[in-house]
């Protein structure tokens, strides 16, 4: 049966509840917050389809079907939108690390842009956000300091397929940082019998960490380091194996975005990465002169409250993984008005009795602990500055802290991870009874 015959009897067999390995048209009408795009069936049914884009015509195949919606990805574009791209990446709509490698970079940028402004709608109830455009990367590709490898019974590194749990053996990865990508073939067959590699890079300090200690030795490659170095706005970080740090580290001679004022930079040009200029967004909207109290309530390596440290008077850092801290501490040796506590965020604010100037929030994807919130509420910061990487969460927080007196003054998004769907943004409140 060839493409066109399966098809259209995909469009005309209504008789027949639709199953996977099905194929027929569809208009693609609409963007998916997760990537691909949407369309409907004439039964009016949600498809959710991997490798779409809005405004195309397209054959799909269907993976998965269930009461409300359906998955299926592309086989066939009949008409193109106009801002489609061609994926250089051969594992592109198998591997699911990217999901946008079809879209053109700067509809991407709009798009994730519009993501946000919906989820702050339906999510957060504000009809109309305070929402800037996206800060795009100078360059695309090759940004990731970090890798996570699954590895085969024969050591050899993959991905795992998009919605699957199998293996995909790969070469190469168009995002990784091009030091990453350039270790793989070394890497391959090193590590048998170990579930994961991890491999992180800094960009600046030429350091590696590989994760666990490889069985097969490489000769001049190190690994099972428990910790390596980054640098961020000049300042050095240690990195331990089990602490986060932001992935998007390549630097890029670039003008820095009007956005961000900063009028304490000496040029508005520099060699910057894009984790750099999200530092520079936080600091530019805390407005520091010197004087201030920060909390820094999910403060990790000690990222922020570290550069925070270096224009404000005092910072309190809290964080609740004891690894990190161990990290912030020594990262702050140079400094004498930072502190650090461990523990979860929801538990330590409410045991601060000073009221802070500013408090800087970044938690995880699962975004801040409706305790968290309360207890802000109660020390009534005269702004907060919320760094988030899920625009969801991100709104059901903002709905709450305005809910409780604060207001919204702006979301700025800024992308971190190019050719996927994730979105990150910073955003600043301000105590509506100061």
């Amino acid at each position: 049966m060839d493409l066109f015959t399966s098809a259209t009897q995909g469009r005309n067999c209504n008789d027949r509840a639709m199953k996977p390995g099905d194929r027929f048209e569809l208009v693609l009408t609409d963007l998916s917050y997760l990537g691909g795009a949407v369309g409907r069936n004439k039964d009016n049914l949600a498809i959710f389809v991997s490798g779409g884009l809005p405004g195309e015509r397209v054959v799909v195949e269907v993976e998965e079907t269930r009461p409300r919606y359906a998955r299926a990805h592309v086989v066939e574009v009949l008409e193109p939108a106009e801002d489609r791209a061609v994926p250089p990446c051969p594992y592109f709509g198998t591997c699911g690390g990217c999901q946008s490698q079809h879209q053109q970079y700067a509809a991407q940028v709009r798009w994730k842009t519009e993501m946000v402004r919906r989820q702050l709608q339906r999510i957060g109830h504000l009809a109309d956000p305070p929402l800037q455009p996206t800060i795009a990367a100078a360059y695309p590709w090759r940004y990731r300091n970090q890798a996570r490898f699954s590895v085969d019974s024969q050591g050899r590194l993959g991905f795992t397929r998009f919605h699957s749990r199998r293996l995909l053996a790969i070469e190469s990865c168009d995002i990784m940082q091009q030091p990453i990508v350039d270790l793989m073939p070394r890497l391959q067959g090193a590590a048998p019998g170990v579930h994961q590699v991890v491999v992180r890079y800094g960009s600046r300090t030429g350091q590696f960490l590989i994760a666990p200690r490889l069985a097969e030795a490489i000769p001049d490659l190190a690994s099972g380091q428990e910790w390596y170095e980054e640098v961020l706005l000049g300042r050095r970080y240690r990195v331990s194996a089990s602490s986060f740090f932001q992935v998007n580290t390549r630097v890029d001679e670039r003008p820095i975005p009007e956005v961000i004022k900063a009028p304490w930079l000496p040029s508005r040009v520099a060699a910057l990465s894009q984790a750099d200029l999200l530092a520079l967004l936080v600091l530019d909207r805390l407005s520091l002169s010197g004087r201030e109290f920060i909390v820094d309530a999910y403060s990790g390596v000690g990222t922020f409250a570290l550069l925070a440290a270096e224009r404000a008077a005092r910072v309190v850092g809290i964080e609740e993984a004891r690894c990190a801290v161990l990290d912030a501490e020594h990262n702050a040796a140079d400094l004498d008005n930072v502190q650090f506590l461990t523990g979860r965020a929801e538990d330590l604010l409410g045991q601060i009795k000073e009221r802070p100037d500013a408090v800087i929030l970044d938690p995880s994807r699962t975004g801040c602990a409706p305790r968290a919130l309360e207890a802000l509420a109660a020390l009534r910061p005269p702004t907060i500055v919320y760094v988030s990487c899920d625009p969801a969460t991100l709104a059901r927080d903002l709905a709450l802290l305005c809910a409780a007196g604060f207001c919204l003054d702006e979301v700025q998004p800024i992308d971190m991870f190019p050719q996927t769907h994730h979105i990150e943004s910073v955003s600043v409140l301000h105590d509506s009874r100061s």
